[in-house]
């Protein structure tokens, strides 16, 4: 069962058009002709915010490639609990268990900001990354800068503070957002952490008083991101540099 709030509404579909194609960055990287092959098999659709993509355990029968905001990956435990082990923007792809040969994951796959994807069935996205493609070159490339983003969440979690952490996961999410105000809510960042509400209340709050964030009405605004920067553990420029390496400099939505 969904925690409150969160939505499995079907999609509202509109067209793809290849401007629209390369708002995601792995397809406009794409040659033209490559890009054009798989024009006909990308539905550009728009999603209720928390829309749960792929569940648990469950068939994924699709790609996303995000065009706006972001996607929280989610590690869902038996009592319900849940913890983000990373987030997905228009740098990457969601449903990379189908690259591998499978079309399940232990993890679940919710929008969280923005609301618009590209989605390709999993037939086709197999076909579009066979051997010799660029396609499949990219995703294998976005695959590893991806791995090391859970893996230095992993060990971001187990060694450095809530203030840490809460501000290495806004300069992520801000990255991932052209914009500097974001919603996001006390009780999602703490499922989102892996701690409880009134912690994340209370550091949000120091955060807030040093001048770094402003945060009312389920509204955060980012304020000071070099304040942030200095503020967030190593693992945030751990992982913003080998997604550098590996997909370029130009992989963040917004620029500094």
């Amino acid at each position: 069962m969904l925690p409150p709030g969160f939505s499995q509404e079907p999609a509202v579909a509109v067209e793809t058009t290849l401007d629209r194609a390369r708002s995601n960055r792995i397809l406009a990287a794409l040659p033209r002709p490559e890009l054009e092959r798989c024009l006909p098999h990308l539905e550009r659709v728009v999603y209720p915010i928390r829309q749960v993509l792929h569940a648990p355990g469950e068939p994924i029968t699709a790609v996303h490639f995000p065009e706006s905001g972001w996607i929280s990956m989610l590690a869902v435990l038996a009592d319900g609990g849940a913890a983000e082990v990373g987030l997905i923007g228009r740098e990457g792809v969601v449903g990379l268990p189908l690259f591998f040969g499978t079309d399940r994951s232990p993890a679940e796959a919710m929008w969280q900001s923005g609301s618009v994807a590209l989605r390709m069935s999993a037939e086709a996205f197999r076909e579009a990354t066979a051997e010799g493609t660029t396609l499949r070159s990219l995703v294998l490339r976005y695959a590893m800068c991806f791995t090391a983003q859970v893996s230095q969440t992993a060990a971001c979690n187990g060694r450095h503070s809530i203030e840490q952490r809460l501000a290495r996961w806004v300069l992520v999410a801000h990255d991932r957002d052209e914009a500097d105000e974001f919603p996001i809510t006390h009780e999602f960042l703490s499922m989102m952490l892996g701690v409880r509400r009134a912690g994340v209340t209370v550091v949000a709050g120091r955060l807030q008083k040093a001048g770094l964030i402003r945060y009312r009405k389920g509204l955060m605004t980012v304020t000071d991101r070099a304040g942030l920067e200095a503020h967030a553990c190593e693992c945030y420029g751990v992982v913003r540099r080998e997604y550098d390496r590996l997909l370029g400099p130009g992989w963040r939505a917004r620029r500094d």
